[in-house]
């Protein structure tokens, strides 16, 4: 759930905080007070691209902020994945996200989340458990192909690691294959380059972690004489001089030995003072052994410099690690190989590719059943939905595609359409295609309605802790296009909606506007010259006389007073 949002410097916003609350949250003002650039600054800490136009002018940057109650083992993944930590235990019951993005004029923004360092890549992976937005004016925009395949399988909770595994095995054959099966011309040439790059390789007899070994070994043998004085001087210290530890140590533990004569408790230290000059004595010799290891040669010192500067050169070419170099120079050999027993290996390698397809059928066969039988759900839920918005339609969820070769990808063969009929006697057509905005507007309603509703009844059916249910959903002027009776069930579906959830709703109409658990009004000003946009709370009767302005304009009436207190009263 958003708790509160704060602006600064942004298009016309000077400085604006905002506390939402649950339920359903309308924001209303006249066109052009800034309604929508609030949802924009939302969207901006939800991943999406930022741009230095919209930094207010006169200033050096703009700042967005919010503060989520979010508490998801999928959200705690995300913040652990990137070294995130969370600002509270994530099994309480007050767990709080602070997302914050800025954006300078010199084009360079910054991105904070628990007020630690991010990206917006980040932001991109946290939006899907945060809040959802809808823009009419995007809605055909959300029905491309993978958008509607991506809706249904939020419905139907698919699971395709599955097909995705078996495509990635399958196609990594099928690349092999590839590349045994190349013409004689580019198959002499790459038999040329691999061989030489193999030869390289394998020639330097690379071993694992030799590079930083030899640095550790260059650095010992630059500063040799530094290395033995430091060795010397510490085991002199610990060991050989009449003031070293040891001694002092040897001599402490007489004293000792004199006391327990006298007083038994100090006899319990004299192991924990011998074991002590043990261990002094032991690194001690260690270090006199390593001094007198140390050999100041000139000539050890270029061989390593030499060496290490050959796999610096491997790994600029094969790399960026050794481990890198090592890992091509075995794929070389294996390419290599096969290349030699081309024929066999071909052989081989299409019974594999034969196994791997089955695999992969059987996997998307099965992802396939499972979005049948979620389409037949969602298409009965969603048509539902749409004859309480005030239509008369029929709705179809059809899923279509060929399990032939040319159709799989790493989400199965399938392809998703939304069909839809708005008039009785007509035939069912694209929803994109046939709807109009008014209509799109509402089939969207009824489709976020219908796929949040079945996520979070399976999430609260499973147990699961801050399912997709948990999400703000916000609408940014969802009333497009419609008006009378169809706003009147628009703003019903909203407020049924908002039973679970938290909703955001940009509106103009007074009819949805009447069912808000909190009104928002956003109103513009000129202040010392510059345009100031701000936003606040409304008690009931400012509620009742903006309500009235909506129905009536700028000057109210006694009626459109009176139908705002009656239509607050019926839709509460």
């Amino acid at each position: 759930m958003l708790l509160e949002l704060r602006v600064e410097n942004y298009a016309v916003i000077d400085n604006v905080a905002v506390e939402f609350a649950p339920g359903l949250n309308l924001l209303t003002g006249e066109t052009g007070a800034g309604k929508s650039i609030l949802i924009d600054a939302l969207a901006l800490l939800l991943g999406d691209k930022a741009s230095t136009d919209t930094i207010r002018h006169g200033t050096d940057k703009a700042v967005v902020s919010a503060v989520f109650e979010a508490e998801s083992k999928a959200l705690d993944a995300v913040l652990e994945a990137n070294g995130l930590d969370c600002n509270s235990d994530s099994d309480s019951d007050d767990g709080q996200l602070i997302l914050r993005r800025e954006i300078a004029t010199g084009g360079k923004g910054r991105v904070f989340v628990n007020n630690q360092p991010a990206t917006v890549t980040v932001l991109k992976q946290l939006a899907p458990h945060l809040a959802v937005i809808h823009a009419q004016n995007v809605a055909v925009l959300a029905f491309d192909a993978a958008s509607r395949l991506a809706l249904l399988d939020t419905f139907a909770e698919a699971d395709t690691s599955a097909a995705a595994a078996a495509f990635e095995s399958w196609n990594q054959v099928r690349h092999r294959i590839a590349d045994l099966e190349r013409d004689e011309h580019d198959r002499l040439r790459l038999l040329d380059l691999w061989s030489f790059q193999r030869k390289e390789i394998a020639g330097a007899r690379v071993q694992p972690e030799e590079d930083a070994k030899l640095e550790a070994e260059k650095r010992v043998l630059a500063n040799s004489e530094k290395v033995f004085t430091a060795a010397m001087a510490a085991y002199d210290a610990l060991y050989e001089s009449n003031t070293s530890a040891a001694a002092s140590i040897r001599a402490a533990t007489r004293q000792v030995e004199e006391l327990s004569r006298f007083d038994e408790k100090f006899r319990q230290s004299l192991p924990e003072l011998e074991s002590a000059r043990i261990t002094l004595e032991d690194i001690g010799q260690s270090l006199r052994a390593y001094a007198e290891g140390i050999e100041a040669s000139p000539a050890r010192l270029a061989e390593v410099e030499d060496r290490l500067a050959l796999l610096d050169r491997l790994k600029r070419k094969y790399g960026p690690t050794l481990a890198d170099v090592i890992a091509l120079g075995d794929e070389l050999e294996r390419k290599l190989n096969e290349m030699e027993n081309k024929d066999e290996v071909l052989r081989a390698l299409k019974i594999e590719l034969a196994t791997a397809a089955a695999k992969y059928l059987e996997a998307a066969r099965s992802l396939s059943r499972h979005r049948y039988e979620a389409a037949r759900k969602l298409e009965k839920m969603v048509e539902s939905e749409i004859n309480e918005l005030a239509m008369k339609a029929r709705f179809k969820v059809e899923v279509s595609g060929s399990d032939e070769e040319g159709n799989w990808s790493a989400r199965g063969f399938d392809q998703v359409q939304y069909l839809i009929s708005a008039n009785p006697g007509e035939p069912l057509g694209p929803v994109e295609e046939i709807a109009s905005g008014g209509e799109l507007s509402r089939v969207m309603l009824a489709l976020k309605t219908s796929v949040e509703a079945g996520s979070s009844s399976r999430g609260r059916h499973n147990g699961a802790r801050g399912g997709s249910g948990q999400r703000t959903l916000v609408f940014d002027e969802i009333d497009n296009g419609i008006g009378g009776r169809a706003a009147e069930a628009v703003g019903r579906k909203l407020k049924q909606l908002a039973r679970t959830k938290q909703v955001l709703c940009i509106t103009h109409l007074p009819q949805i506007a009447s069912f808000a658990d909190q009104h928002y009004l956003i109103e513009k000003r000129e202040s010392g010259g510059r345009t100031k946009t701000s936003v606040r709370p409304l008690n009931p009767e400012e509620r009742t006389r903006e309500i009235a302005r909506m129905m009536s304009g700028a000057k109210l009436t006694d009626t459109s007073l009176k139908h705002a207190e009656q239509m607050l009263k019926a839709n509460q």
